[in-house]
Parts: C-alpha cells; structure tokens; sequence
C-alpha cells in the first residue's frame, strides 16, 4: 500500500487504519521504542503497521540500534516503502518500570525517552510516542516541553467506547496525578471539555465528575467542592455540567467529558479493560464448547466480529497529554502490535494535524479567564 488513502476507510485486525484525504498528513512521530514491558519488536511492528495507514509520515525510532534494526527486519509489515519512512537513532539508556521519576530525570539524558521528547521540545516530530513508565514520561514530558501558562497539573485523557457506534467518552486523568483538589479536578473539567470541542467538534460537551453515586450529597468533601467550581465554570466556558455520574455512566454515552484523579482513572480504565477481554475469551470459550453452539457462532460470525471489534481496548490505546506544550501520547505498557499501532494513530491526530497546539491556546485562554 504505497499510495494515499485518500478517504478510504480500511481496517487490518479490527483496526481503522486511515480516514485521511488529501494523502495524509506529513511529518515525523518520535517514538520511545524502549523501557515497556513489551518487547521492541512488538513495538516497531506496531510502527510499521501504523506507516501502512498513513503512507506520508515518517517515523523516529530511539533506543538500542541494533536491536530496533534486527526488528525492523524482521516486522511482518515492514516492506521495502515502509521500512524507508522509519529512522532509526541510537540511544543506549532506559527509563525501566521500575524507576521513580525523579531518579528518571536525574538520569535522562542519553535516554530513549528523553531523545522523543527532545525531538518534540526541538520542533523537528510533531508528537512524541511512548509505552514506557508513565511518571517518569509526565515528569520529562513537564520538564522538557513545558506546562501550558496557567496549568497546574497536566492530565491524561483517554477515549472510552460507548454504546454508539463511532463515539467515546473522554475520560481524564487516568494516571498522571494518583491524588487531585476541588481546583485540579475542576481544571480537568475545563481541558477536557475543550479537547471535546477541538479535537472531536463537540459543540457544547457534557461534562460529568466520577463518584460513587449520582446524588449531590454523595462523595468525599473534595469531589462536592469541585463539583461546585466546575458547574460555575461551565457557565462560563460553554460546556454542560451534569453533575456526578458513576463508573457505569461512561459506556453509556452519559457525557461527553468524565472527570476523575489519576488513581480513581487509572483502576477504573484497566477494570473495564479486564472486563472486555474477560467477555471475549468467554464468548470464545462459549462458542468451542458444542457442535451446535460453533455453528450457531457461524450463522453470527458477522455480529460476533463486529461486537469484539466494538469492545477490543486496543483500538483506543493510548493517551494524550493535556497541559503540557506538545503532543505527547502515553501507550499501555504491555501493548500489543495492534494497540500500540492505535497510539501511533492518536498521536497523528494531536501532533501532525496541529490539535495540540490548538488545545495549548485554548486552554491558557480559559485558565487566564
């Protein structure tokens, strides 16, 4: 697949691959190939699964040369064109899972994460790519990029599928900040209601707060506090407060925008995430156990496909870094090919078509406001 796309809408294992006119966008995207609990070669095919789908851009890979080399080779969708769009830049250090991020910015330089975010802070990539330690990740990304002018503390938000088909809900933070204020969480509210509007053309975004319950008087003494900003801010800022919802709401096409703190987020995220493969591997299981229950899988083999496609968390992997100045997408650790491919995706998204500098204006006009 060497020629534009040009509004096709292909799919490769479930994955939408482009929706791009024109021919797509240009650009680089930095990628940290380094540090996750995926192997590297998981981590380049997914880039040249992503070099299939937007057949303009060009990839920067940083980590360990002859290992990335070896598997650039040997990726099942690296043929000759696409191999020749992906750059591969030495650097011998790691930021491992393991390390705090204070020892990782002490020990930075030199590092395959810090090479991709220096490739973003220098405006050579358009967005940077990593699926290596998230704190460490947010800390560098802070250091070396920037906060935006007004932001307190930078978030990540993540797409959650929902009963429509072809719509998420926004949900921030999974994971950059494990513990919030009524001014963090009601900051939040303002970023993502206007990545809402920016990125996904949402006009006037429903915004609700993460509790244990819809009622006003429900919720620790922080969420009721935050509550009450966002719904003073929402007046202001063109969004719709509609107050608390709980963790069943955000399939259902509640809101558009699910406001919670990092480690509230980031256990709901994987808890759903567990939940849609446990269901998978059930119905797969369900499907093998009779005759008549394969044949019966066959007449639905349609449905059946759609329905996984529907619920697979890799196709909306990743997720984008609000606050901070440049697109930094944050991939799962323990990514697949085909989830790592979808980050690559959304960094297009944020970075080449210039949706993060977008957000970077729009949120220091509303925080000065």
């Amino acid at each position: 697949m060497t020629g534009p796309l040009r509004g096709v809408h292909r799919r490769r294992d479930g994955l939408r691959l482009s929706d791009i006119d024109d021919g797509g966008p240009t650009g680089l995207i930095a990628v940290d190939a380094m540090g996750a609990d995926a192997d590297p070669r998981v981590l380049v095919d997914g880039v040249a699964r992503a070099a299939l789908a937007a057949p303009r851009l060009r990839y920067a890979l940083f980590g360990d040369a002859g290992r990335l080399a070896e598997a650039l080779e040997a990726a099942p969708e690296a043929a000759p064109e696409v191999a020749a769009r992906v750059e591969i830049r030495h650097a011998p250090g790691m930021v491992s899972m393991a390390d705090k991020p204070s020892d990782a910015i002490r020990r930075a330089d030199g590092t395959s994460m810090a090479a991709a975010l220096d490739c973003v802070a220098s405006g050579e990539a358009a967005a940077a790519v990593s699926s290596g330690n998230t704190g460490a990740l947010m800390a560098l990304a802070t250091l070396r990029l920037g906060r935006v002018e007004g932001v307190a503390r930078p978030a990540i938000a993540v797409l959650w599928p929902t009963i429509v088909a072809g719509k998420q809900t926004i949900v921030l933070d999974v994971g950059a900040d494990v513990k919030m204020d009524a001014r963090n969480l009601a900051q939040c509210a303002s970023m993502g209601s206007i990545y809402a509007g920016a990125g996904f053309g949402v006009a006037r975004p429903r915004v609700g707060l993460l509790n244990i319950g819809s009622e006003a008087h429900k919720g620790l003494s922080v969420l009721r506090e935050a509550g009450e900003r966002i719904a003073a801010a929402a007046r202001s800022q063109g969004y719709e407060y509609v107050g608390f919802i709980e963790a069943n709401d955000i399939p259902m096409d509640v809101v558009d925008v699910a406001v919670t703190d990092g480690f509230t987020g980031n256990v709901a995220l994987k808890a759903a995430e567990g939940t849609a493969r446990l269901i998978q591997n059930k119905m797969r299981e369900t499907l093998k156990g009779s005759p008549l229950a394969m044949l019966g899988g066959l007449l639905a083999y349609r449905a059946l496909k759609d329905m996984k496609r529907s619920m697979d968390p890799r196709a909306v992997n990743g997720g984008v870094f609000l606050g901070v100045r440049g697109a930094v997408v944050k991939s799962h650790g323990s990514v697949d090919a085909i989830g790592f491919a979808a980050a690559l995706g959304l960094a297009t998204r944020v970075g080449v078509a210039g949706l993060s500098g977008r957000l970077a204006q729009l949120i220091e006009l509303e925080t000065a406001a």
